[in-house]
């Protein structure tokens, strides 16, 4: 697939057929209301598909399959190895349909195939196989006691979770929340982001087929204010993992508190640092690497690089080796292999990239981009922007732009430097590029985020938990912590004759 021409993932597309309906208790239903709205690729503005529209009556359907699932125990009470088998034929299953996979997301929300069939799908079918690894290593405890007591320490599925994702990695994002909760032994009510409901439709179908039992894994499409809100209200989900912006976050702990006091894990916005020291031995390397950061996906991640400090004593030619980079990314038509941007997930978010790019022009000194773009006449496209002289007060460096926008801002001394960095209400991510340890080690100590990466940007594995501090949330993704959040604990304490 990686030697794919245009032509070919184009004709690959054109073959696509789209899960359009609501996958509840095992099976496509249409919306009990009967509405449908468009799935729109933003690359060319041609409607995809017409979606089934949930609603509170949907969400309902779901939830109480999803607990009728979980009470049976087809798979909450399956022995581990047998969930792990389930899981691992899953993720053989996305493997199979890799192609497809990415051709869903890059559609949908207009990533670049290249970046979705090498990253998106497989990542989501290593982590399926991760997680399903995990169900059968992961111990229970027993408490130190005296005699004649044994204390037992269990780690219990929840029962149901609802999970609400976003729509820049609508697989990865889905595959994050939805792997977690399943190898818990708990059942999934997902609500994707109505911008890319296409591969979380298709992930419950192979799941189906990996022989994951009816009701445990429902996906249910529509808008965050009706269908979101009402799995957000639900009085019988006992956990609601979200991935995406701060405010909504607010409104699904406030969910919580209007309605059971579910469990929720709340991973939101970011306006991550990234800090390049005059030390770093390898500029090129770092500017490489800050492209990256703020330009992959098109600026499109919750822990983008979006605010660049450089040491002014090299400030200016970093800045013209960023440029040069950013000139050499220019957005192009997804599909095609050569393109090293994609398109903006749809005009209402391109519109608000634009807005800050606009009043930027008039704060700041604009190095590069700036300008919306079309690919063959159509589409949503925005050029790599870089913004210099950006002060600290400036929404170009405090606001989540969410977009292909960098802000370059100088600093003198590592204390100023950690200072500015954490002068944010976010806490999610930050780099720092350095060849010296000490100050590597202090700087990672004094940052206030979930993840620091040295020398390199936006580190994560499968082995590593992913999530923020401040406003970007609590909640933790990956690695065996964030089975915490889709677990609890229950203690089991036995008195018996020593």
């Amino acid at each position: 697939m990686l030697d794919h021409t245009h032509q070919e993932w184009k004709t690959r597309a054109s073959g696509l057929d789209f899960r359009c309906q609501a996958f509840i208790d095992g099976r496509f239903v249409d919306a009990a209301s009967g509405k449908t709205f468009d799935s729109v690729n933003p690359a060319t503005g041609t409607v995809l598909a017409q979606v089934a529209e949930g609603d509170a009556e949907d969400i309902n359907r779901a939830v109480a399959s999803a607990r009728r699932a979980f009470e049976a125990g087809h798979w909450s009470r399956m022995p581990p190895g047998d969930r792990k088998a389930v899981m691992l034929k899953l993720a053989d299953l996305i493997r199979k349909n890799l192609a497809e996979m990415a051709l869903l997301d890059s559609l949908d929300m207009g990533k670049l195939i290249t970046d979705a069939v090498t990253v998106d799908a497989p990542g989501s079918a290593h982590f399926f196989q991760w997680y399903a690894e995990a169900i059968d290593k992961v111990y229970d405890e027993v408490a130190p006691t005296g005699p004649g007591d044994l204390a037992l320490v269990r780690r219990v599925s929840l029962g149901v979770v609802g999970a609400v994702t976003p729509w820049n990695f609508p697989l990865d994002m889905a595959t994050w929340k939805a792997a977690a909760a399943l190898a818990a032994g708990n059942s999934v009510v997902l609500k994707p982001a109505e911008q890319s409901p296409l591969s979380a439709l298709r992930l419950a179908e192979l799941a189906a087929e990996a022989g994951v039992p009816d009701g445990v894994f429902n996906v249910v499409p529509g808008f965050g204010h009706i269908a979101g809100r009402a799995l957000g209200l639900h009085m019988d989900v006992d956990c609601l993992a979200f991935t995406g912006s701060t405010a909504i976050g607010r409104k699904f702990m406030e969910y919580s508190g209007q309605s059971n006091l579910k469990q929720v894990w709340p991973e939101t916005g970011g306006k991550s640092p990234n800090i390049v020291f005059a030390d770093c031995d390898n500029l090129e390397t770092a500017a490489d690497m800050a492209a990256f950061g703020i330009f992959f996906n098109q600026g499109e991640v919750c822990s983008a690089n979006s605010r660049l400090y450089v040491e002014r004593a090299i400030k200016d030619d970093f800045v013209a080796m960023l440029k040069e980079r950013a000139d050499a990314m220019q957005p192009g038509d997804p599909l095609d292999p050569a393109s090293k941007m994609g398109a903006i997930v749809d005009e209402k978010q391109t519109a608000s990239i634009m807005q800050f790019v606009e009043e930027g022009k008039t704060s700041a000194n604009l190095v590069t981009g700036g300008a919306r773009v079309t690919v063959d006449g159509k589409g949503c496209f925005v050029q790599p922007t870089i913004f210099d002289e950006v002060t600290q007060e400036n929404p170009l460096a405090r606001d989540e732009i969410f977009g292909p926008v960098l802000s370059v801002i100088a600093f003198d001394t590592e204390d100023e430097a950690v200072s500015m960095a954490n002068e944010s209400i976010y806490g999610l991510a930050a780099s720092v590029w350095t060849d010296n340890l000490s100050r590597a080690c202090r700087i990672a100590d004094n940052l206030h985020v979930g993840t620091v990466s040295v020398n390199t940007v936006d580190a994560l594995s499968a082995q590593t938990p992913f999530g923020g501090m401040k406003q970007s949330g609590f909640g933790r993704d990956l690695s065996l912590h964030s089975f915490d959040k889709y677990t609890a604990l229950k203690t089991i304490w036995i008195k018996y004759k020593a």
